[in-house]
């Protein structure tokens, strides 16, 4: 071996559209994943390949972990407290 790594394959997600019902495998760059303060406002996203549909989907500790640690672009979504009148 000389030491230099092989290149990585890129990763890929695989996710169903629930408009159109298709299976599509999705690159890291097609996702989106937004973390907020509760598993209601955690969620990823991405636009379906087969019928163009914009899909949300609930994302829940398991799925944040294996979308970050496949280089997803993440947005931490933070709740600005209510101004008292």
């Amino acid at each position: 071996m000389s030491g230099i790594a092989a290149p990585k394959a890129p990763v890929l997600f695989k996710a169903g559209c629930p408009d159109c019902r298709a299976r599509v495998e999705l690159s890291a760059g097609a996702l989106r994943l937004a973390i907020g303060g509760s598993r209601r406002t955690t969620f990823y996203s991405f636009t379906c390949p087969e019928c163009g549909s914009a899909v949300r989907k609930p994302a829940g500790e398991r799925i944040v972990e294996l979308l970050t640690g496949g280089g997803v672009r993440t947005l931490r979504l933070h709740s600005t407290p209510l101004e008292t009148v």
